[in-house]
């Protein structure tokens, strides 16, 4: 994983990504807990303040806003020390992350998650092919420098702890680029 980070920024920023059901929520909580990093639920956040286009009753869920999460992240994300916790990850700059963590999950695993939550259908079927055919870390390599993203499996309880502990080993190591 990459050691250093940028544009001046006292602490590092962090993107957890990855199908729903990977673990993203509960990773970055977790992590938010062990660094003192600020954990950014993006969706909560499109919601608690309206940063979408209407509903999906297909997808069932909010037609997300790009531009206004964007600037309504900027200054925090300049400032750093944020962990953020979003199932796409194209959108955002570049310059705003100084790790990418992609987690994936088995699809077994996966399905019994998202059926346990009420995804059926075609949301279902979705989220596990975007699984099987990691659309998420080919995403990530495409919109990141390749040495900032790192895949990590999500399985078991015991998966979600190793991963707190290697990002959590990760920041504590991370310096800042000089300016």
């Amino acid at each position: 994983m990459a050691e250093s980070g940028g544009g001046g920024r006292k602490k590092p920023n962090i993107l957890v990504t990855g199908t729903p059901g990977t673990g993203k929520t509960t990773t970055s909580y977790l992590l938010a807990e062990a660094t003192l990093l600020r954990h950014v639920n993006v969706g909560d956040l499109v919601r608690d303040k309206n940063l979408h286009d209407g509903w999906d009753d297909q997808l069932d869920c909010h037609v997300i806003n790009e531009d206004l999460v964007c600037d309504e992240l900027e200054d925090m994300m300049e400032e750093g020390g944020n962990i953020v916790d979003y199932h796409g990850c194209d959108f955002f700059p570049e310059r705003w992350f100084d790790l990418v963590a992609v987690l994936q999950t088995e699809n077994s695993v996966l399905y019994d998650r998202l059926s346990k939550r009420g995804y059926t259908g075609s949301k279902l079927t979705n989220n596990i092919e975007c699984e099987i055919f990691q659309v998420l870390l080919e995403e990530a390599k495409d919109s990141y420098p390749e040495d900032i993203v790192v895949a990590l499996q999500s399985d078991t309880v015991d998966d979600i702890n190793r991963n707190v502990t290697t990002l959590t080993d990760w920041v504590r190591s991370w310096c800042p680029k000089p300016e």
